[in-house]
């Protein structure tokens, strides 16, 4: 679904991303592992047109997205849902989603897709009428991703879903995340801090280090793997 090759990105003088090359199959969840500044976000911002690359391709579903500006990417039906959540914190719960839909051109499953939010975040339902910023981390992050669901994406790119979200509530969205792969068919592209975690729920996974590509495979082998496991899972 999702084809990177070559990718290269400065930020000014500084490269974040040396020829990069990736690929996220559809109807799979694909997880980036690295350290803190190892360029994981860099990615998602570059795939999603917030950052230009250098040089290098990327191609949505045998498209090329490279150069077009975000809110294009995202009619194609590729949604970014960044760290930090972004989400409009005056504005309602209900006014939020909608604004999730506000480029959809096809708009036959809207209500069905609102429905389907409702159903796997009760907590979202409950709080319509509240204002965004008023919800706590894991509520806002739970916003975020069915804003994401209301632009009828057919991937999501998920940057750091668990961050400053209590336990309980990590567990859930990810279990959700995992629901929408399985029932919906939905492609994931997932940074996440938490590795045993990402490497749980994901297919197949690449480990970024400095902004290159290291190791890639299946998410179990990963695991498994000694320098992996030393590195980022705390063995």
């Amino acid at each position: 679904m999702l084809k990177i090759q070559d990718l290269n990105v400065f930020y000014g003088s500084i490269q974040a991303l040396h020829g990069l090359s990736f690929e996220v199959p559809v109807g799979k969840i694909v997880t980036l592992v690295g350290a803190n500044g190892a360029g994981k976000s860099t990615v998602l911002r570059t795939i999603s047109g917030l950052n230009r690359p250098t040089t290098g391709s990327i191609q949505f579903e045998g498209k090329e997205i490279s150069g077009l500006p975000p809110h294009r990417i995202v009619e194609r039906g590729l949604a970014h849902v960044p760290e930090g959540r972004m989400i409009f914190l005056n504005l309602s719960v209900h006014e939020n989603l909608k604004m999730g839909a506000y480029r959809r051109r096809d708009r036959t499953h809207l209500s069905e897709d609102q429905e389907y939010i409702y159903s796997i975040f009760p907590r979202i339902a409950e709080r319509l009428t509240q204002q965004a910023g008023t919800l706590s981390g894991g509520e806002q992050q739970m916003l975020a991703i069915g804003r994401a669901i209301m632009s009828g994406a057919k991937m999501f790119m998920l940057d750091e879903p668990s961050l400053g979200i209590a336990p309980i509530l990590v567990e859930t969205i990810f279990q959700r995340l995992v629901e929408l792969n399985e029932r919906r068919g939905s492609t994931i592209l997932l940074v996440e801090q938490n590795a045993n975690l990402a490497l749980q729920v994901s297919h197949l996974a690449c480990v970024l280090e400095s902004g290159r590509l290291t190791l890639s495979g299946k998410s179990a082998e990963l695991s498994e793997n000694s320098q992996v496991r030393k590195a980022y899972l705390g063995h």
